[in-house]
């Protein structure tokens, strides 16, 4: 006999009353995603997990010092560590990664460590206290991956979406977001873009080059509303524009020169989000694409009534996109007057 009694992921979901924590929670995503959530969902507890006592010290001072809020130092191997932190957790947003390419090219065995085995740390974690809630960021360099930090993000994300196995019907459920390039994230060419306009000269490594982009806000609201949405096993990938690197730097320094100086070992000329294979199991919406589980043991469906399959021959690229930004938008999104 089938069971009635509804899992709590089925009901509406509430932040208020909710612990939530954030791996990797100094970094711009979680300075974003910590403001939204004391200023509009004031949720009991907000958890802080890093391993730099210098960056929470600072993100401290700068104005992160809520009564709700607590700073734990911790490392995503650590799995005991984890277990102690994540002890009355209902959400687990794990934001926490090596992200930069060629610090992850140099440095292998740190990459797989923290981005694939740390993930599999929050997975255990998450499963031994029972926390309801688990969604894990990714990227769209885990689409067809072409270096090692998409290879771990890629594995990443098959580990949290078939560890719903382990947790079955009534136990924790795990998701993942993917998305692109965000602006005014760690790593953004914008900085380099608008230091480079002080010496006349903005350097593009292929003028035909294409990208996937969103704010940071932006970013971070999507990835609330997935939490509040998740049924366990799911990708989500939103819907955002598209823009030429030669636009973003003719936004930035329309009257600067540009130096075209080659692609970078591994770099992609575009961008995809969604990968060939996954287009028979994936469902549209009006703002995202919902990836269903290919293999998903752990439940009968996952029922999306509202979702459009998509066609056969659908591409999601950063080249084929149907939505592109104007020069307008871009100075508007990078903060340029």
């Amino acid at each position: 006999m089938k069971s009635t009694e509804k899992h709590e992921n089925d009901r509406p979901f509430d932040w208020k009353g909710r612990t939530v924590l954030v791996t990797g929670g100094t970094g711009s995503f979680g300075k974003m995603f910590t403001r939204i959530m004391l200023d509009e969902f004031q949720p009991e507890k907000l958890i802080i997990l890093s391993r730099d006592e210098l960056k929470q010290h600072e993100m401290r001072n700068s104005g992160f010092d809520h009564p709700n809020m607590r700073y734990f130092i911790g490392d995503v191997r650590d799995a005991d560590r984890l277990a102690m932190a994540f002890s009355g957790v209902d959400v687990v947003v794990h934001a926490a990664a090596l992200k930069q390419v060629p610090a992850c090219e140099y440095n292998p065995i740190e990459a797989i460590q923290t981005n694939i085995l740390g993930g599999r740390s929050v997975i255990d974690a998450a499963l031994r206290c029972g926390v309801a809630r688990v969604l894990a960021l990714s990227t769209d360099k885990a689409v067809n991956p072409a270096t090692l930090y998409g290879a771990t993000k890629l594995c990443a994300e098959k580990l949290f979406i078939q560890s719903n196995a382990y947790s079955g019907k009534s136990g924790t459920r795990f998701s993942c977001v993917r998305y692109g390039n965000v602006l005014g994230s760690r790593g953004s060419v914008v900085p380099l873009f608008k230091e480079q306009k002080k010496a006349g000269c903005l350097t593009i490594t292929d003028k035909r080059m294409t990208r996937f982009w969103m704010t940071l806000e932006q970013g971070v609201r999507f990835v609330i509303s997935c939490i509040e949405d998740l049924r366990g096993g799911e990708v989500f990938v939103p819907k955002i524009p598209s823009m030429t690197v030669t636009d973003l730097a003719r936004a930035i320094a329309p009257e600067c020169e540009t130096e075209e100086i080659g692609r970078r070992p591994a770099e992609k000329l575009h961008e995809a989000l969604l990968s060939e294979e996954e287009i028979v199991h994936t469902l549209e919406f009006a703002d995202r694409f919902v990836v269903q589980p290919a293999h998903p043991w752990w439940t009968e469906e996952i029922s999306y009534t509202d979702g459009k399959p998509l066609p056969d021959d659908f591409q999601y690229t950063s080249d084929q996109n149907s939505e592109w930004l104007s020069l307008d938008e871009i100075r508007k999104m990078a903060g340029v007057t």
